[in-house]
């Protein structure tokens, strides 16, 4: 009911108060409940709608909520008796304080008892295989459209798998490395292989931590500040890091990247992983399909640019930025590269470095567990899930002159 009302994500108040007091079996239970139910919304509204009496009815949001919990253990889950699901779905809409519905969600849920999760039919359209898969029928087809119908599908199955423990990097579970998804930590290790000898590093918009972090265990020479413009989340971080000796000279503060004061100095080496979309983080963010539309897009963009303009005025002649994102929007990685590249006060003075050299010091060193085959596109990476291990993401390398 939080994650619907826009007042909370589903990861962070899954480590909240609000299940603080549960065990570790029922955490998981809750922690698969709310995942998978947000999941499988657009599958299970569409099943849910076709169902009613009156297909066009609004239904209250508590009652919505418990129909797509039990249609989803229904379907989904073999470990819950059908009994329990429904009776349970039934009983918390009595408890929401819509007992006048509970004859309603009864008899669905035992329709929905009865359907079969839909087969793959030998060829279906896109926007059949986004409602069957449970994403945007905007989304899926703009991923048809510039990576092929096959990659589009597959990214839509990762989106209803959760996500594997981290898998592309052989030491990730090593005591002294922070625990971050694979993306991440990929983007994280291409900043610091792109300029071993940095004196200075700024990560732009460090929170949570793991990609500065990282940074500062690479380059230990290095004098490393890690900025946010969320005190809150800064805060968190600077709890996070205390955990890292490797990390103890860290400079921290709370600041808007798009306006970074000239005290601050010029760096070596930049990090702008800037905030986007994430729909390369579908799987473990599932809520986002269900709140994005095409204009948010834009205004991620325009921040995203004023981001790594103000990144570029502060990266010292001969330094490198990495430019990155975990979306799979073209507006929101390599465009925004190229609108950046193309101001006259950078036309001259920003070239584009390829990131392959990268990734093959990374193999070469033997951090990769598995290689990155087809992501390194033209000058940038771009990682697709279900293509590629872990989640989606995009990194620019730029080098001034």
């Amino acid at each position: 009911m939080l994650v619907s009302s826009g007042k909370g994500n589903s990861d962070d108040l899954l480590h909240s108060s609000h299940t603080a007091g549960l065990s570790p079996e029922d955490r998981n239970l809750a922690t698969t409940l709310v995942l998978g139910t947000l999941r499988w919304q657009i599958a299970m509204d569409a099943l849910i709608r076709a169902l009613l009496q009156r297909p066009g009815q609004r239904l209250m949001e508590p009652v919505a909520v418990a129909l797509r919990m039990g249609a989803f253990q229904l379907l989904h889950l073999d470990r819950v008796p059908p009994h329990a699901a429904i009776n349970e779905s039934v009983e918390l809409v009595r408890a929401s304080g819509n007992p006048h519905a509970t004859g309603m969600v009864n008899a669905i849920l035992r329709k929905v008892m009865t359907q079969r999760v839909p087969g793959i039919p030998i060829y279906e359209s896109v926007a059949a295989f986004a409602e069957r898969l449970s994403h945007p029928e905007w989304l899926v087809e703009r991923w048809a459209a510039n990576y092929g119908r096959a990659a589009a599908q597959r990214i839509c199955e990762a989106g209803q798998r959760a996500p594997a423990v981290p898998e592309l990097f052989t030491d990730s579970a090593l005591p002294d490395m922070p625990r971050m998804d694979d993306g991440s930590r990929l983007v994280a290790e291409l900043a610091a292989a792109s300029l071993p000898n940095a004196h200075r590093i700024w990560d732009t918009c460090a929170a949570p931590g793991g990609k500065a972090l990282i940074l500062a265990r690479r380059l230990p020479m290095a004098e490393v500040w890690a900025t946010d413009v969320n005190a809150k989340r800064l805060a968190a971080m600077r709890a996070r890091i205390m955990d890292f000796s490797f990390a103890a000279a860290m400079h921290l503060d709370v600041m808007d990247a798009t306006i970074p004061p000239a005290s601050l100095g010029s760096f070596d080496l930049i990090l702008a992983d800037v905030p986007c979309s994430g729909t390369g983080t579908l799987a473990r963010n599932p809520e986002i399909r269900l709140r994005l539309t095409p204009e948010d897009l834009s205004r991620h963009a325009s921040r995203q640019r004023k981001i790594l303009s103000a990144a570029l005025m502060y990266l010292k002649p001969g330094g490198r930025l990495l430019y990155s994102t975990c979306s799979l929007e073209p507006e929101e990685c390599e465009r925004v590269v190229e609108a950046v590249l193309a101001e006259k006060r950078f036309a001259e003075v920003v070239r584009v470095v390829s990131v392959e050299p990268l990734l093959n010091e990374l193999d070469r060193k033997g951090l990769l567990a598995q290689r990155l085959e087809g992501a390194v596109v033209g000058w940038h990476l771009r990682t697709l899930p279900g293509v590629n291990p872990g989640d989606g993401f995009f990194a620019a390398l730029l080098e001034r002159v």
